[in-house]
């Protein structure tokens, strides 16, 4: 009874389990939430468990410049330790209430500290052979990787919405996001309006690899007033649901497994292939499939209203 009340617990502090990914659902999140009850007892924040979590992984991402397996075991440990931290200060906030915007601020820095820093303890470790081209791959692959990033989580919020409502995902309209924008004043709340031109031009870049998509929730909006009918959203979660597979895949776990795996045979150049080679072939089919799957839900909800 115990271990079902706990597992009870710990779904709730989940966004649903058609988003989760093996690898968190029985390890991460697990842990994450032992560490959340921990903090919790504490009396520590959401946003202090992020700030920690940023610095470990700063202390990873330091790790992996030495040529030394030990040192880079140490590395992927802490590395780990890290993503426990990012995965526990979501379910704390969800166990507690205590979300704030600038959370969602630290939460959305942290992933992109990590691996700023893992880029930059890779090139300087492979200077000495490469010289100055690494800097461009590397350059040429953090594009990419934040491209993969952007559209797996854009995807997954899109699922969520016709899965658990608006209260449900953080899938935002960049029309919505500039409103929010121009209501801030820069002295007033000049670190929150930061964010927000940043995280505007960060929804408009999904909004425009997305243009079928942006096409059936206007007809949404338009024809149905913003509420999606019933038979619509299980019908788009039964079509969603194997692209999820491709969002997780392209988010934390697959990089940080090849990251891993080129470390441990001291190659590390080739995590930079894997993500220009691998993981673009999955985010052209997942948008490409995502657009189609949104084509022909734009012609079912144009019929319905004929």
């Amino acid at each position: 009874m115990a271990h079902n009340t706990q597992k009870k617990d710990l779904e709730s502090t989940l966004k649903s389990l058609d988003t989760e990914e093996f690898i968190d659902i029985h390890f991460y999140r697990p842990l994450g939430y032992r560490w959340a009850l921990l903090f919790e007892r504490m009396g520590i924040s959401p946003n202090a468990v992020t700030v920690a979590g940023i610095f470990i992984g700063i202390a990873a991402g330091i790790c992996f410049y030495y040529p030394s397996l030990t040192i880079n075991v140490i590395g992927m440990l802490l590395l780990i330790w890290a993503n426990m931290y990012d995965s526990a200060d979501g379910q704390l906030a969800r166990m507690t209430g205590q979300k704030s915007p600038l959370g969602r601020i630290l939460d959305g820095f942290c992933g992109d500290v990590w691996f700023f820093v893992i880029y930059v303890a890779i090139c300087l470790r492979l200077m000495p052979v490469w010289g100055g081209w690494i800097w461009l791959i590397a350059i040429i692959t953090g594009f990419f990787h934040g491209k993969q990033a952007a559209m797996a989580d854009y995807y997954r919020n899109i699922h969520l919405l016709f899965l658990k409502g608006k209260a449900g995902s953080e899938l935002s309209h960049s029309p919505a996001v500039k409103v929010n924008f121009e209501k801030m004043t820069w002295k007033h709340d000049f670190i929150y309006k930061l964010f927000e031109m940043f995280y505007l031009r960060y929804t408009r870049g999904q909004e425009r690899w997305t243009p079928r998509f942006q096409e059936m929730m206007d007809v949404i909006r338009n024809d149905y007033h913003g509420e999606a009918p019933e038979w619509f959203r299980k019908a788009f979660r039964t079509k969603s649901l194997p692209l999820m597979k491709y969002t997780n895949m392209l988010s934390f776990n697959t990089r940080v497994i090849a990251l891993f795996v080129s470390l441990l045979i001291d190659q590390p150049w080739l995590y930079f292939v894997f993500e220009l080679t691998v993981l673009n072939v999955m985010l052209v089919y997942m948008v490409t499939k995502h657009e189609r799957i949104c084509t022909d839900f734009t012609h079912s909800l144009k019929n319905q209203q004929q």
